[in-house]
């Protein structure tokens, strides 16, 4: 079924958008050397796949509003990732991706190959993106949950997926994560995903 069928009618309420808030974030970048020579290699969360993708021809020349909203780019950045990476959707446990919108929810959960086009309701009917189900979406409750401070978003997923993969998410904790997937969007335009694994289990170190 068309997308933009399915998600035609779907309206936005204030509860179903994203605020903007004040935040700041910071992250600690190493390399394997480093890591080694300290000794954090029991800790150190490695990137094991990441890609930009900016704005596409499709993003204007389609008449589509959900390609509009940055899904074709982030249809191309997942797939790049799970190609540099090695890793599919099956592999992956825990997700934070760029919920601005709920509508956006659904439609990311089809670019990112959780669903085919059309179908990422059915996650949401299936209980597959909570606990107990296929993957984790968004344990930190999301953009709409705990704000969306812009240049700070990306690092609150970036933490949130570090704390997931080390077993230090608390009531949050997603079990037996080894496997987290990140999406994060700037309309206008530019989307990132990146794919995380222990540096101890599946990277390089």
């Amino acid at each position: 079924m068309d997308a933009e069928m399915v998600y035609a009618d779907a309206g936005l309420t204030r509860l179903m958008c994203s605020p903007t808030s004040d935040g700041s974030g910071a992250v600690v970048l190493a390399g394997a050397r480093f890591v080694e020579e300290n000794g954090l290699g029991d800790r150190a969360i490695e990137i094991v796949g990441q890609a930009m993708v900016t704005d596409l021809r499709s993003t204007f020349d389609s008449n589509s509003a959900i390609n509009l909203v940055g899904t074709d780019m982030s249809r191309k950045a997942a797939e790049k990732v799970y190609a540099r990476s090695g890793l599919t959707p099956d592999d992956v446990d825990v997700i934070e991706l760029h919920d601005c919108f709920a509508p956006n929810e659904l439609f990311t959960y089809e670019a990112l190959g959780l669903a085919e086009e059309g179908e990422g309701h059915l996650l949401v009917d299936n209980d597959d993106t909570t606990y107990g189900g296929r993957w984790v979406v968004n344990p930190s409750g999301g953009l709409i949950s705990k704000g969306h401070p812009l240049g700070a978003t990306g690092l609150a997923q970036c933490a949130e997926l570090t704390w997931q993969l080390r077993g230090e998410a608390g009531a949050r904790q997603v079990d037996g994560a080894t496997v987290a997937l990140q999406h994060n969007i700037g309309l206008g335009g530019a989307v990132v995903v990146t794919a995380y694994q222990p540096a101890n289990r599946g990277g390089t170190l």
